[in-house]
């Protein structure tokens, strides 16, 4: 007779991942790059903040501190940015491949996405008064947008275990056994 709570059979799921990642380590340009979305957020990004960068220094109080704090937000993000789209058109990204690009990329476009928030705000507190200011706001707020986006693409390519630039192929085996218990 047998015991109740004892099964007759049992299952075993095993599930291996293996990903295998391909890089190529030569330098070289590729202007595919920019019809992708990161890339084209990074454009889009470059012309927000050097239009911004226009107006303000048109405005006639371009001195000011909240003039300063938006230049030093807008040219700041213009040229990290531009850095970060050569690296990306010229593989230099893929060449170093051990740098955690996704991760550093998230961290700077959060952090970017922060600065233009406030820069934005103190220039939009006297956008009445400076119409330049206003548009120069606009553009902050705009460029504040995409980079929110593209921090939130590169966490979820971050949670996904992606790498920046590269090749990653990943297959997921299952097995399953069933067997009787020996007892």
């Amino acid at each position: 007779m047998s015991e109740t709570g004892f099964p007759g059979t049992y299952s075993t799921t095993t599930v291996t991942q293996t990903s295998t990642t391909t890089v190529s380590p030569n330098i070289r340009f590729d202007p595919s790059y920019v019809r992708t979305i990161p890339g084209m957020l990074k454009i889009a990004i470059m012309g927000l903040n050097i239009l911004g960068f226009i107006c303000i220094m048109v405005s006639e109080v371009n001195w000011h501190s909240r003039a300063n704090w938006f230049n030093f937000c807008a040219m700041g993000g213009f040229w990290i940015t531009g850095i970060l789209l050569a690296f990306y058109l010229f593989h230099v990204i893929e060449k170093l491949y051990f740098i955690p690009w996704i991760m550093l990329e998230m961290g700077y476009c959060g952090l970017w996405c922060f600065f233009m928030l406030t820069a934005s705000a103190a220039c939009a507190a006297q956008g009445s008064l400076f119409e330049a200011w206003a548009a120069a706001s606009f553009f902050g707020f705009l460029a504040m947008i995409i980079y929110g986006v593209d921090a939130f693409f590169k966490f979820k390519a971050w949670r996904a275990g992606d790498i920046a630039q590269g090749e990653r192929v990943r297959s997921v085996q299952k097995s399953e056994t069933v067997g009787t218990p020996a007892y």
